[in-house]
């Protein structure tokens, strides 16, 4: 929303700005945005793989959304202790029918915000099918679950960074339209002033095209997307934090405490939403 809400306000600041002064139509040049765009977007081509473009489209949709609010990292606890109040209750071999098919899993069929989030449940039941086949050591673990998720986090972390090298590339791109604006300007130089007048501000609007793109859009929606894929990665780390406390030998409720603990204060519950949440946790 507020990504939107900020693309509305660029255009009308600029935009708001130049028209008493100015001719909205000298600002429509369809050939010059063939010229910056098509270049970029075929630079990225050049420089990603096809996976970058399809995440990049995905991403862009997610950061749309916003991350993830303070009710599915709730969710997520609940979840998280019913899946250890059953490992507690009738051993870590009890997980083995949920963890093979979660999506139909009686257990997980409680929390569609989780089983929704494919990524996140295929993380969570890879770790609970390693303690169903004996891992004990919470530390070996724990040392694993990090690599993972730094490679997860290099591998999203190519979206943003893929966006970024195009939003800089953009001010050069609108030089290069500029450019070849001067250059159609230069074939008219008999013309009157006021036809030069009107080429030169065309070729120029490249150059205010490409550096607008890339300050005031392909820049942010980087960031953003950035900081959603940052801030949803804690999902993650929440689901360690539990899995390393449900380990070493605590009470379900300590490790699920562990896991809230480990979340940042805007999307943390409070110790007593969740011991009120968990008082009503179902069962499989």
């Amino acid at each position: 929303m507020f990504l939107i809400i900020g693309y509305v306000i660029v255009i009308g600041a600029v935009l708001g700005g130049y028209l008493p002064h100015g001719d909205f139509g000298v600002l429509v040049q369809p050939l010059e945005v063939l010229i910056i765009f098509g270049a970029a977007f075929g630079t990225f081509l050049i420089a990603n793989p096809l996976s970058v473009l399809k995440r990049s489209i995905a991403y862009t949709i997610r950061a749309l959304k916003g991350p993830k609010k303070k009710a599915a990292y709730l969710e997520l606890l609940i979840c998280l202790y019913a899946v250890f109040r059953l490992a507690k209750s009738k051993g870590d071999l009890a997980l083995e029918s949920h963890v093979e098919n979660p999506e139909s899993s009686s257990l997980f069929g409680n929390f569609p915000g989780v089983t929704h989030d494919h990524h996140a449940l295929e993380f969570l039941c890879d770790y609970l099918r390693l303690l169903t086949l004996g891992t004990t050591n919470a530390y070996e673990l724990e040392a694993v679950i990090d690599q993972e998720l730094e490679a997860h986090h290099e591998e999203e972390h190519m979206v943003p960074d893929a966006i970024q090298t195009v939003g800089d590339a953009l001010p050069g791109l609108g030089i290069v339209a500029a450019v070849l604006g001067v250059i159609v300007t230069m074939g008219s130089v008999t013309e009157p002033p006021e036809v030069l007048g009107g080429l030169i501000g065309a070729a120029l609007v490249g150059t205010f095209l490409g550096i607008l793109a890339s300050y005031g859009f392909v820049g942010p929606t980087s960031a953003i997307i950035k900081k959603t894929l940052d801030q949803d990665a804690k999902f993650y780390s929440c689901i360690k934090a539990a899995l390393i406390g449900h380990m070493q030998g605590y009470a379900p409720q300590v490790s699920v405490e562990f896991a809230r603990k480990s979340l940042p204060h805007d999307i943390r519950p409070s110790f007593k939403e969740l011991d009120e949440a968990l008082q009503n946790a179902p069962t499989a």
